[in-house]
């Protein structure tokens, strides 16, 4: 029988074998790296990506955030000139009433009565007058309340002014306030 010396065969297999191992070894090593490297490598571009959308976005929010200002700006004076428009509405509206108001202050005022001092707050006017006696002040006061333009008339004071002679004429001194209505008065407006 033929003796064959296997031990070198084994040897070399199993230097085969420890290559290959070591082959499989370093490419897996190297498979991983380069798995490694890919993955590291997207989440960096996926990052710069989000990083830059996120710049984009703080960009455009900088740039709302200004229209939003001058909006806001815009609304301010748009408010400013509706209330001007409104005081200007107000005054064309009031403008024939001071004529109307006037008129019928002249028309109410009863002979034996003057005027010497009006006073106008808003809707009340103050009127100071000097009158020849109780009867004509109680007589305007009534003219007063018939007036469409006027109304609400309040005797405030009434003084006797006179002499000391019982023959001198004496005159009354009044002050009573009243409210200008132009409520009532609308539907007499041309």
């Amino acid at each position: 029988m033929v003796r064959i010396n296997l031990l070198p065969w084994r040897a070399e297999l199993r230097k085969q074998k420890l290559r290959d191992l070591v082959a499989r070894i370093l490419l897996s090593i190297v498979l991983t790296f380069l798995v490694m490297l890919t993955v590291h490598l997207r989440v960096d571009q996926v990052t710069d990506h989000q990083v830059r959308r996120n710049e984009f976005l703080k960009s455009e929010i900088h740039t709302l955030d200004q229209k939003i200002k001058e909006i806001q700006e815009l609304d301010v004076k748009k408010r400013h000139l509706v209330a001007r428009m409104e005081v200007i509405q107000e005054l064309q509206v009031s403008r024939p009433e001071m004529v109307h108001l006037f008129d019928d202050i002249a028309r109410t005022v009863p002979d034996g009565i003057s005027l010497t001092d009006l006073t106008q707050t808003a809707r009340k006017l103050v009127l100071n007058g000097v009158a020849q006696s109780n009867a004509r002040v109680s007589g305007y006061l009534r003219n007063l309340e018939s007036s469409p333009w006027l109304g609400e008339p309040v005797l405030n004071v009434i003084q006797t002014k006179g002499d000391k002679e019982p023959k001198a004429a004496t005159s009354q001194q009044f002050t009573l306030q009243v409210e200008q209505s132009s409520k009532n008065a609308e539907g007499l407006a041309p």
